[in-house]
C-alpha cells in the first residue's frame, strides 16, 4: 500500500544536495519512503497520509556514521584503560571482551543505535572483529533491525594472536579459512545490494597488528568477487606507524596498496599518521576515511589531517569509534569535535560548519558507496533528522541555525525519520523501550566487566 509522508514549515531545510540549498520555510515530500519533492512550503502539497509540522525546527540529512564498535558500549569509562594509549588500552580490554556473549552482543547493539538514532544518526557501519563464546555478527544484524537504522555490518577478524607477534592474546583470535569462509556466508546471507538497502555485510580484517598480510590480500580479493565493501585501522598512533615499519617495513599506505586496499570500494578508519604520500595514493584511488576526532583525543593519538584530506580530494566522512576509546556515540556532537580540533591544529579558518556538516552527511554515504542517502532531493531515501531550535543551547543563534547545530550545544533531536518511517518520533525513540533496555544493558555490562 503506498504511503506518504509531509514534513513542511521547518525554519530552515538543509538539502546538502548538489546546490546546496538551505529553504527557509521548507518542506519535503515522500512516497513509500522516497523523497517527490524538497522546497519551500508553499510549493509542496498540503496533505499526506503523516504529516510533520516543523516549525522551530531545523531539518538536516540523516547523519552518516562510518566506524564504531557496538559491543565497546559495554565497558565506557573502564578504570585500568582510562588514560591509556591505543595498544595498552587494547591490552586493557582484550582480556574483558573475550567474554563477551551473543545476549551482549545483541542488546549493546540496540543501546549504541539508540544512542546514534537520538543524536541524529539515520545509517551507521559497525566494525565487530571478535567472537568469543559463540558470538556471531548475525547477532547485531538479527538485533539490529527491530531499531530502524540503515546498517553496514563489518565482519572484522583478527588472526594473528601474540604468539605470532601481534598484539591480540591468542584466545580471541580464528583462523584465516574460517574467516573467510564466515565472511561469505554472511554476504550470502544479509547482504542486499540494492538503493534504499537497510542491511549490508563488509568485508573487514581488524588492522596490520591483528591480522596477516595474506588475510588481507584474501579479504579483498573475496570482497571484489561479490562487490561488497572493504573496512579496516590504518595509521591511528605511532606505535601502529611502528609496527608496520618493523613487521611489513613500509608505511601503512604502502601495506593497503600492496595488498589491494585502495580504491572507492575501501575506506580507512583514523588515518590520523597518514604522510603525504600516502594521502595522494588515497586521492589517486578515491580511498575513503573515517574521521573519528573524540577516539583520537581521548586515546592522545594525534590530530587526524583532514584539511590536507580534503584539500587532496580524499572522501572523509565523520564517525563515533568504538564506545570504549571515545565513551560517546553522540554523532552530531562528534562532528562539533570535528569542527573544533581542525582549528586546535589549523586555525580558526581551518574547517566550517557547512563543511562539517557535508562531510556528516555526503561525506558518510560516498565513504559507504551510496548514491541513495546523504542529501535531500527527489529519488533520495526519505531519511532526515529535525532539531528543536528553543533550547538554552541555541538561544542567541537563530540568525544562523545550521551553524548553531555545530558550534551550539548540540539541540535534542525531535524527529528521526528513515525511509519514511520514524526511528525517533517527538524527541523519544519509537522502535524501542529505552528504559528497559539501558538497564538491562547494565546488568549485562556489570556481569562482563565483573
Amino acid at each position: 500500500m503506498t504511503t506518504t509522508l509531509l514534513l513542511r514549515h521547518a525554519d530552515l531545510l538543509v538539502t546538502m544536495d548538489d546546490s546546496r540549498r538551505e529553504i527557509a520555510d521548507g518542506a519535503l515530500f515522500a512516497r513509500d519512503g522516497v523523497i517527490e519533492a524538497v522546497g519551500p512550503s508553499a510549493e509542496l502539497p498540503a496533505s499526506a497520509d503523516t504529516v510533520i509540522d516543523a516549525r522551530g525546527q531545523i531539518v538536516v540529512p540523516g547523519l552518516v556514521n562510518t566506524h564504531h564498535h557496538f559491543y565497546q558500549t559495554l565497558t565506557r569509562a573502564l578504570r585500568p584503560a582510562q588514560d591509556a594509549t591505543l595498544f595498552d588500552w587494547l591490552r586493557v580490554l582484550y582480556p574483558v571482551w573475550e567474554r563477551l556473549t551473543p545476549e551482549m552482543l545483541a542488546v549493546s547493539t540496540q543501546i549504541a543505535l539508540a544512542e546514534l538514532a537520538l543524536s541524529g544518526c539515520t545509517t551507521t557501519s559497525d566494525h565487530l572483529y571478535l567472537f568469543p563464546n559463540g558470538c556471531r555478527l548475525d547477532d547485531c544484524l538479527e538485533a539490529a533491525a527491530p531499531v530502524g537504522l540503515r546498517f553496514h555490518a563489518a565482519r572484522g577478524a583478527m588472526s594473528v594472536g601474540a604468539s605470532q607477534g601481534g598484539l591480540p592474546p591468542d584466545s580471541v583470535v580464528e583462523g584465516e579459512a574460517a574467516i573467510l569462509a564466515d565472511s561469505q556466508r554472511l554476504i550470502e546471507r544479509w547482504h542486499d545490494p540494492q538503493r534504499f538497502a537497510m542491511q549490508r555485510i563488509v568485508v573487514a580484517p581488524c588492522s596490520p597488528f591483528s591480522v596477516s598480510r595474506e588475510l588481507m590480500r584474501d579479504a579483498a580479493l573475496l570482497a571484489r568477487e561479490h562487490g561488497v565493501s572493504l573496512h579496516t585501522h590504518l595509521a591511528e598512533n605511532d606505535s601502529d606507524i611502528a609496527y608496520t615499519r618493523e613487521k611489513f617495513n613500509c608505511t601503512p599506505a604502502e601495506y593497503a596498496e600492496q595488498l589491494g586496499w585502495l580504491g572507492p570500494d575501501v575506506w580507512h578508519a583514523h588515518c590520523v599518521k597518514l604522510d603525504a604520500a600516502g594521502i595522494a595514493a588515497f586521492a589517486a584511488s578515491g580511498t575513503g576515511v573515517a574521521h573519528c576526532p573524540g577516539s583520537n583525543m581521548r586515546l592522545g593519538s594525534g590530530v587526524a589531517p583532514v584539511r590536507a584530506l580534503r584539500d587532496a580530494g580524499v572522501p572523509v566522512s565523520i564517525a563515533v569509534d568504538g564506545s570504549a576509546s571515545n565513551d560517546s556515540s553522540h554523532l552530531l556532537a562528534e562532528a562539533r569535535l570535528a569542527l573544533l580540533l581542525q582549528r586546535v591544529a589549523h586555525g580558526a579558518a581551518a574547517l566550517g560548519a557547512r563543511e562539517t556538516l557535508e562531510m556528516a552527511t555526503r561525506g558518510g554515504a560516498r565513504v559507504l558507496g551510496r548514491d541513495d542517502i546523504g542529501h535531500l532531493a527527489p529519488g533520495m531515501a526519505a531519511d532526515f533528522v529535525a532539531f528543536a531550535l528553543d533550547e538554552v543551547g541555541t538561544a542567541g543563534a537563530l540568525h544562523d541555525p545550521l551553524a548553531a547545530l555545530l558550534f551550539c550545544q548540540p539541540p535534542r533531536v525531535r524527529s528521526n525519520v528513515v525511509g519514511g518511517r520514524f526511528v525517533v518520533r517527538d524527541g523519544r525513540l519509537a522502535t524501542l523501550e529505552l528504559a528497559l533496555l539501558v538497564e538491562r544493558h547494565n546488568r549485562l555490562a556489570g556481569r562482563l566487566v565483573g
